[in-house]
């Protein structure tokens, strides 16, 4: 059954009424609370944060494979994920560097204290030897690239010379079950190895690649590592302080238990990045695989958990960049390009109403829906919008209105050749569509690869140019083929706009008739 102009403008309509009440801002006739997760996403620029640029720097002879920088990405972004951020951008650049945005975000120290630590995460025997918190020491497990799995590393693991926050260490074992000593572990293998918070590296303070290999002394084994660890979380202990607890997995429980079953009554300590958090006493053997981690303050806690639960990074990273960007330079671009989209529409609605009077007018009509349309699916993606996304978005309503020029040219054509009215709208979407599809397809075709190049060399802006663009393209065929065409058929069944007038020619010009078939 062939679906009828009027049908099909009611769909039309529906889609724009849900649009606009998509696009309109916060719980505005919402009391149901379905838009409570549907906002706008803005970018860097558009309300300000944190640009950091990390660069990976491991020792000598360690090669950075896409792979183990594709790991540090995604460790990268587990943390950044904990920090609340919304819509973050966290990707790598060229060989060896990742870009990390953190729109919003107001504290550029501990972003850099977070994001930027090896922590590699051990607990050691030290042969009943109490080491005080601070202390480089050399263990017997690698770095952290080799907890990870990645490819061994000739030299011992880079640490990021932190400052010794944490107090001596106040964590010992109850003799309950589940109360384990102040220990920690990092994260397993196939899980991302355990960071700490805790002893944190001044802002902007960079890691050391070789802090380590100047450890004096003995090797100390490692009983766990952050390889073992299950579960992070902030607790308290028994006189309400907070503390770190964590939960050791599979054969490391019965690892932890043997070794503090023979060790009772002997220091232990709790290291990271090769230098000592704290070093409890063992009170009696802890079986359950459980245990505490005190002496940081509360900041530290909540970091310690969040890099434990997100893993250590595979190599050391570098801060080469970082910059702030205020929200009062994001609003003045917001405004400024709002005026600038108004003033464009305005004009190109003038133009269009003027020279081609009634389809300049359904045209007109058609982009306010495309309009709409386009931000709904902004909020819907969601797409994060950067000033270059607005400049994409702005250019695609002029290439939505130039599908329309081609429609109605050719509509003007068809009508100087004698065509009747109806016939004339007919042939002139039929004709132009090919030119349009040709046209649209080959320009989504430039912003895929714009797209790919952007994410490949970390240019965000390129970025969101190219999907915004794309987006618009993409939504404005549809506007243009199925929006205008509807609206012209249904006007010409109200049979009010049979004067050539209304459609840009004064009267029908005295050409030949047209050939048979025509």
């Amino acid at each position: 059954m062939r679906i009828k102009p009027w049908q099909t403008l009611i769909a039309i309509l529906l889609l724009t009424l849900a649009a606009v009440w998509v696009d309109l801002p916060g719980q505005t006739l919402d009391p149901f609370g379905w838009k409570s997760g549907i906002t706008v996403q803005q970018g860097l620029d558009l309300q300000g944060g944190i640009q950091i640029v990390l660069e990976a720097r491991p020792p000598a002879g360690v090669e950075v494979t896409q792979d183990v920088l594709q790991g540090t990405r995604d460790t990268i972004e587990r943390r950044v994920n904990g920090l609340g951020v919304s819509e973050p951008v966290i990707q790598t650049r060229g060989s060896n560097q990742i870009l990390v945005e953190l729109p919003g975000y107001r504290d550029p120290e501990q972003a850099v204290r977070v994001l930027q630590r090896t922590a590699l995460l051990e607990i050691i025997d030290t042969n009943g030897q109490y080491l005080a918190p601070g202390t480089i020491v050399n263990t017997t497990a690698g770095p952290a690239s080799d907890v990870l799995g990645n490819e061994p590393t000739p030299t011992a693991e880079p640490a990021a010379t932190p400052q010794a926050t944490a107090s001596p260490a106040t964590a010992t074992a109850t003799p309950s079950p589940g109360a384990t000593p102040g220990v920690e572990s990092t994260p397993a293998a196939g899980e991302p190895a355990g960071t700490t918070a805790s002893p944190t590296p001044e802002a902007g303070a960079t890691p050391t690649p070789d802090a380590t290999s100047e450890a004096e002394g003995p090797v100390y084994e490692t009983i766990i590592t952050g390889a073992d660890l299950q579960d992070a979380y902030p607790t308290t202990d028994q006189f309400g302080t907070l503390v770190v607890g964590f939960e050791l997995k599979g054969e490391a429980t019965r690892k932890f238990c043997d070794y503090t079953s023979s060790h009772v009554g002997f220091p232990m300590s709790i290291v990271v990045d090769k230098q000592v958090i704290s070093s409890p006493q063992i009170e009696s053997a802890i079986c359950e695989g459980r245990g505490i981690i005190s002496g940081l303050n509360a900041q530290e806690v909540n970091e310690l958990v969040l890099q434990l639960k997100s893993g250590a990074l595979a190599v050391p990273l570098e801060v080469v960049q970082s910059r702030t960007v205020g929200p009062t330079l994001g609003q003045d671009s917001i405004d400024k390009s709002i005026v600038a989209g108004l003033v464009g529409l305005g004009l190109v609605a003038l133009f269009m109403i003027l020279y081609y009077r009634l389809p300049g007018i359904i045209s007109v009509i058609a982009l306010l829906m495309y309009t709409s349309f386009v931000f709904a699916l902004f909020k819907l993606i969601p797409v994060v919008l950067t000033l270059p996304g607005i400049a994409g978005f702005i250019l695609s309503i002029g290439m939505a209105v130039d599908a329309n020029v081609l429609i109605f040219a050719r509509l003007k054509e068809e009508l100087r050749r004698g065509r009747t009215i109806a016939r004339a709208i007919e042939e002139g979407f039929e004709h132009a569509w090919p030119s349009i599809r040709d046209s649209n397809i080959s320009t989504m075709i430039t912003c895929a690869i714009l797209f790919w190049f952007g994410r490949y060399v970390g240019a965000t802006i390129i970025q969101g140019f190219a999907l915004t663009l794309f987006i618009g393209v993409a939504v404005s065929m549809f506007t243009a083929i199925v929006v205008s065409r509807n609206l012209l058929r249904v006007l010409l069944t109200s049979g009010l706009f049979h004067n050539l007038w209304w459609f840009g020619l004064e009267r029908r010009p005295a050409e030949p008739a047209p050939a048979p078939g025509d």
